[in-house]
């Protein structure tokens, strides 16, 4: 290697000895970056020697404390804590609505499946806003916090014209933007755990943000039903804007940036102030300058479509996990018809026959972590890599309490059994798709590390737009067909779906090496 300036050591005494400076073509990029385009954490966008042959290059000491991969335990926990926080106030927001319905009928005179579209709006903001949000915080120059605060206290002004809609079609309008503005962290708080944890311990923080995912929503009907009941439509509306408002001022005053893309472009900026010195870039800075406006509109708008759709791996456990979205956000609507209408429950107390659904979660939990402790871990090779397929097998078991889920509440609810059978019941649902989703979306993660974002941003999008459709007709179909036969008919239908992870643990690898796109690695 020829030799080179090197710079200076004010600039170095600032940064306090954490950033290591090279001029190379060939220089290593950040092993810890928050990057998702690889399974490994290290950026697969390739360099380019022509612009980094002259070029200074700020990249991590080994054991530089600003790397989110080395921040210390607690650090890390209280930062997932955040992100927990900010998923539950968001995702609340879909089924506390529900809760009001009553309410927003009479008021706004309009029937069940009108004042249904309420739902469905504010989850149809949930399918698009990902397509913006998501690339927007993988960029170095603005990371995740800004999109994180920024849309939050959007998310938390504009409850105000839901609370003081003058008319049906301005309530809509503006749940709709809601769920759109509040969408960011239900597709890059995956991203964000991944920020802070070796891929090794990566599905812990992702599991526990995932239970804050269930919590939202089987907590929803709980918090607003009571305050529904007793105020009217309108003040679980403002529950949601206190819980989602006291969580902007604790990301605002707490929540550190972790994305190392960011944390290194702005370091880089300071050290090139000081040194004055305008050949000092980092390798993000330099992979973003060297991104066109084509390439960018390609990666948010048309690489989701065209790996969801062309690519079978994406398309069928996207498929999969879009029903099992949908028929959850379908199935949530029948509980009214089951503890309202045959179990005489009050609209306060309804809500708790959604705890079966969190307990649930909270119950699978500690198996699945066994599982990866046991299991799981001692199958990493030295470069923290796993076999996509070895994600799958959680699949593989989640996959049938869909159906036991579905089929025990259906025939489980009649007035001569206890309401509590149904409600033991629902908990089968959540272990299911829990388990789903930690594996598909694991395995998505590994299949396709160089199109990460794409791949979950097109996941997103479909899982999102089935869960906006379904509870549409969720009252028809339980009206006519009653409660047992419409639910086993979710529940056949989710048997149909069983052998999907089946068949890609034991032919996704062949699958993948006829793949232009996914990983030909293991």
């Amino acid at each position: 290697m020829r030799s080179t300036p090197s710079v200076s050591n004010e600039a170095f005494n600032v940064e306090n000895q954490e950033s290591k400076v090279n001029e190379t073509p060939a220089v290593e990029s950040t092993t810890a970056t928050s990057s998702p385009q690889n399974e490994n954490g290290s950026s697969a966008a390739p360099k380019d020697p022509e612009k980094a042959g002259d070029q200074l290059l700020v990249d991590w000491a080994p054991d530089d404390s600003h790397n989110p991969r080395n921040w210390s335990t607690p650090k890390k926990l209280f930062v997932t804590f955040q992100i927990c926080l900010l998923t539950t106030s968001v995702y609340i927001g879909s089924a506390i609505y529900t809760a009001g319905l009553p309410g927003i009928q009479q008021e706004f005179q309009v029937s069940t499946v009108k004042a249904l579209l309420g739902l469905t709006l504010f989850v149809l903001g949930y399918a698009l806003g990902p397509m913006v949000w998501a690339p927007m915080s993988e960029i170095p120059y603005i990371g995740r916090n800004p999109i994180y605060v920024g849309t939050l206290f959007a998310f938390v002004l504009l409850q105000l014209p839901v609370i003081y809609a003058s008319n049906f079609s301005m309530l809509m309008a503006f749940r709709f933007i809601t769920g759109l503005v509040g969408s960011p962290v239900l597709a890059t708080g995956g991203a964000t755990i991944a920020d802070m944890y070796e891929p090794q311990k990566q599905a812990y923080g992702i599991g526990v943000w995932g239970i804050a995912a269930v919590f939202g929503p089987a907590m929803g009907p709980l918090v607003g039903g009571f305050a529904a009941e007793s105020k009217g439509w309108k003040w679980p509306i403002w529950e949601l804007m206190w819980l989602s408002g006291f969580c902007c001022i604790v990301l605002f005053f707490c929540l550190p940036e972790t994305s190392s893309s960011n944390i290194l472009y702005r370091r880089t900026v300071r050290i090139r102030a000081l040194t004055k010195n305008p050949n000092i870039k980092c390798q993000p800075e330099i992979e973003a300058e060297g991104m066109s406006g084509k390439e960018i509109g390609l990666m948010v708008f048309i690489r989701p479509f065209t790996l969801s759709f062309t690519e079978p791996i994406c398309f069928f456990l996207n498929l999969y996990l879009a029903l099992i979205y949908g028929l959850l956000y379908l199935w949530f609507e029948s509980f009214p018809i089951v503890f309202l209408g045959i179990y005489r429950f009050t609209e306060g107390t309804l809500g708790l026959a959604f705890l079966g659904i969190l307990i649930g979660s909270f119950i699978i939990m500690v198996p699945f972590f066994y599982y990866l402790y046991r299991y799981v871990e001692p199958q990493f090779n030295d470069l923290g890599q796993l076999r996509p397929e070895v994600r799958l097998q959680p699949a593989m078991v989640g996959a049938f309490f869909i159906p036991v889920c579905l089929f025990w509440f259906g025939w489980s609810a009649r007035p001569s059994v206890h309401w509590i059978m149904p409600v033991i019941g629902s908990s089968f649902f959540s272990m299911g798709a829990f388990l789903l989703f930690m594996a598909v979306l694991g395995y998505l993660g590994d299949a396709y590390p160089k199109y990460i974002a794409s791949v979950f941003a097109g996941n997103d999008l479909i899982r999102s737009s089935f869960g906006a459709a379904f509870p549409l007709f969720a009252n028809a179909m339980y009206e006519k067909l009653g409660v047992g036969w419409a639910s086993s008919l979710l529940g056949f239908l989710s048997v149909a779906f069983v052998p999907i992870p089946f068949i890609l643990y034991f032919y996704g690898k062949r699958i993948r090496m006829v793949s232009k796109m996914a990983t030909h690695d293991l």
